[in-house]
């Protein structure tokens, strides 16, 4: 099927004839009216030039992004067909191939290229908050504002009320209505354990710290009656107020701030001996604005309620206005805080999240502008134009607020298959960058570790990117799912829960970090751990996520803005920079040994081994999860929500989990663990749970009240029944065409 938004079908904005000419383009009138009235005259751009630009980047780029499309299906052929014959050897009891063999294979279709020699990239002008600052990384959907500012917003937080609101500590319970004393207590004590941890004092505990005050410029704690200093003293590193008796002391540790913050009669600081009323740390310090997996968006309306919200980060306006209770609140970005240094001279630190923007990958299509031909335009081409040029704002210093203080913007590109495809989108930005006039690799890219093409070739996806290129990270469910959709005629997958102890899963995250050390990233650029899925679950991430700045990753994503400021803490347990030196230090060139467990694909050696219950289990579990994300996604068009699973744990759920869930699904179907029949009977059971799950939502339609007629219900049997035949198991264009039918059924 067609990995586009058919531009022949019925627009659910407006109509094809409604359309503006601008050149040779078409431009829908919603989408035309915001980057001529909104964006482009401050920037002082003329609408003629920029649709001109627009054009061009188009008649260059749309037949490359054409033919690396045909290039995927061209290789999925080729591998599919390998497979086949693997099988027939095999029924011939030959032996199966070895790992040397399926490599040998992959290099004969260029499917791994040729390996590049050692290099070190070059990028320059990268914030520090993305070279030299290790800490989480927040992914929120840019549609949506209230989230896009708490994101923002969160490169602060209170460790109290991350504390004091989670299952961290679960030694007191909070009560309602009211602050609780005794779990008071119990949140101070861990607090000041961490402290003690991450900037301890020469001898005692800020336990027992009754005055912190500031005498020649050091810092001098009194505790249990006696002066103390830090143990580390240029940990002190600033502080507002008066020096005898501060309103809050600043504190740096592995590159991050703590902030104590005074005040005696506060409710938490009148009974503190110190008068500390909160801690808090420098928490999320990169955000992700998603234009891609957390969004529905899927025409003109959509992908221009995206772009305004990403105008008003970038321009500093951005503000929106909620209900809490009885009470509207209104929510804008935050300020930068201000200190003074030791020595009394002033200085500042971003009140908000260094921002990165992720556009669209190359497969998708949006009828917002339409080509010469008539045709919906490549989107990642129109996210790459329209996002770099509403950063401009940033860029130039036309803001309120600043983002970069390089003059650098950050766009991460999902879902591209091998150097290639990476070389297509450093060309395209270079092509934008002067269309814009601004300097060569302002523009930085960020790469997606999240293909199986891009895995086995990432030092030569760096490499084609070498000279802007500022992060890799891995991401477990998109990888997966790309890792089912290529070998779907390998065999059966293994059941979800032992994927995760394959061969290739360790050696992919081993290989994600190691390549990029070698590759010069440490102090230039972020190397980046995958999603923790499950936000109500603070205290296990909290006992679990230390792994992944031990394991040299300088950046790992977060649900929330609480969770960044829980996992910060990992970040001052670990000094992430030693820790990447201390590798660099050990490593060798191991990208062929990686190589070797990369390929080896999870199938099941024996299916027949699999009972009928665990054979159900899969189908329920994989089918709740589809229809508890689908359905949202198709009826109220969210692309990211926290939905409970089929034991009521809330999972966030995106784009990438949907891909795995229906993969898994197609692939057993495929090889006949399952039949059709019981895969549908699974799913109208599970849309029974599902529905009841969300009975207490008066907006809810329930898919069970007519199956037939429910969108939502078809769009997940769709993705499993047609599974085999999207695009690298992609879900968006099926979800795209199903949102659009729903959105034309509501107008």
């Amino acid at each position: 099927m067609s990995a586009t938004n058919n531009a022949k079908s019925n627009d659910t904005a407006n109509s094809y004839s409604d359309y503006l000419n601008r050149g040779e383009l078409r431009i829908s009138p919603l989408f035309c009216a915001f980057i001529e009235a909104e964006v482009l005259p401050d920037l002082d751009i003329n609408a003629e030039d920029f649709w001109q630009h627009f054009s061009e980047l188009l008649n260059e780029f749309t037949p490359r992004n054409k033919d690396l499309l045909l290039t995927r299906e061209t290789m999925q052929t080729a591998i599919d067909q390998w497979h086949a014959n693997q099988k027939d050897n095999q029924k011939d009891n030959k032996n199966k191939a070895s790992d040397a063999e399926q490599i040998a294979f992959l290099r004969e279709i260029n499917y791994i290229a040729d390996d590049v020699d050692d290099f070190t990239i070059t990028t320059d002008n990268a914030d520090d908050a993305i070279a030299r600052i290790p800490g989480p990384q927040l992914v929120v959907p840019v549609k949506n504002a209230r989230y896009a500012l708490n994101a923002t917003n969160a490169r602060w937080g209170s460790l109290y009320d991350a504390l004091y609101g989670t299952n961290v500590i679960e030694s007191a319970t909070a009560t309602s209505g009211g602050y609780d004393a005794v779990r008071g207590a119990e949140v101070i004590r861990y607090v000041r354990q961490f402290l003690d941890q991450a900037t301890p004092l020469t001898n005692g505990s800020h336990a027992d710290a009754s005055v912190y005050t500031i005498k020649n410029n050091t810092l001098v704690v009194t505790a249990n009656s006696e002066q103390q200093a830090l143990k580390n003293p240029e940990q002190f590193v600033g502080y507002t107020g008066h020096a005898d008796a501060p309103s809050s002391i600043l504190l740096k540790n592995n590159h991050l701030h703590i902030e104590l913050l005074f005040d005696k009669n506060g409710v938490i600081g009148r009974d503190d001996a110190a008068g500390i009323q909160d801690i808090v740390l420098e928490s999320a310090i990169t955000t992700i604005q998603d234009c891609e997996d957390s969004v529905a968006a899927v025409d003109a309306e959509d992908k221009t309620l995206v772009y305004r919200n990403w105008l008003g980060l970038m321009r500093g306006t951005l503000q929106t206005s909620f209900k809490k209770g009885d009470k509207v609140l209104e929510r804008g970005l935050s300020a930068d805080r201000e200190f003074l240094a030791p020595n009394g001279e002033a200085f500042s630190i971003s009140g908000r999240s260094l921002l990165l923007v992720r556009n669209v990958g190359h497969l998708m299509t949006n009828d917002a502008v339409l080509d010469a031909e008539g045709e919906a335009i490549p989107e990642g081409i129109m996210d790459g134009i329209v996002t770099a040029t509403i950063a401009l704002y940033d860029m130039q210093k036309r803001n309120r607020l600043s983002n970069s203080t390089t003059g650098s913007m950050y766009i991460v590109k999902p879902k591209m298959h091998g150097p290639d495809e990476v070389k297509f989108t450093c060309d395209l930005f270079s092509k934008i960058e002067q269309q814009l006039a601004i300097p060569a690799n302002s523009i930085k890219l960020g790469i997606m570790d999240e293909e199986r093409r891009t895995s086995l070739n990432l030092k030569a996806c760096i490499h084609a990117a070498k000279d802007r290129v500022i992060f890799i990270n891995t991401g477990f469910l998109d990888r997966t799912g790309d890792e089912i959709h290529t070998a779907m005629e390998a065999g059966p997958i293994l059941p979800k829960e032992k994927i995760k102890d394959a061969d290739w899963i360790s050696a992919y995250e081993a290989s994600n970090v190691a390549i990029g050390l070698q590759c010069g990233f440490s102090g230039k650029a972020q190397i980046g751990k995958g999603m923790w899925a499950m936000p109500d679950e603070m205290k296990a991430m909290v006992e679990t996520k230390d792994g992944h700045p031990k394991s040299g990753a300088n950046c790992a994503w977060v649900p929330s803005p609480t969770a960044a400021t829980l996992h910060v803490m990992h970040y001052h347990q670990t000094d992430v920079l030693a820790v990447q030196q201390k590798m660099l230090d050990q490593l060798t060139e191991q990208s062929e040994d990686y190589r070797q467990a990369l390929v080896r694909i999870p199938v099941m050696a024996m299916p027949h081994s699999l009972d009928d219950k665990a054979i159900q289990q899969q189908l329920d579990n994989n089918n709740q999860g589809i229809l508890g994300y689908v359905v949202r996604w198709i009826n109220d068009g969210v692309g990211c929500s926290k939905v409970p699973n089929i034991h009521n744990v809330g999972l966030m759920e995106d784009r990438a989990t949907l891909r795995i869930s229906s993969q898994h699904v197609a692939n057993w179907l495929h090889h006949n663990i399952c039949t059709k029949d019981q895969v549908l009977e699974s799913l109208q059971r599970m849309a029974v749970v599902v529905d009841g799950q969300n009975a207490n939502d008066p907006s809810y339609h329930a898919m069970t009240a007519d199956f037939d007629n429910s969108i939502a219900f078809k769009a997940a049997c769709a993705l499993i029944f047609e599974g085999k035949e999207q695009p690298s198991g992609y879900t968006e264009p099926l979800l795209h065409q199903m949102r659009r039918l729903q959105k034309l059924e509501m107008n």
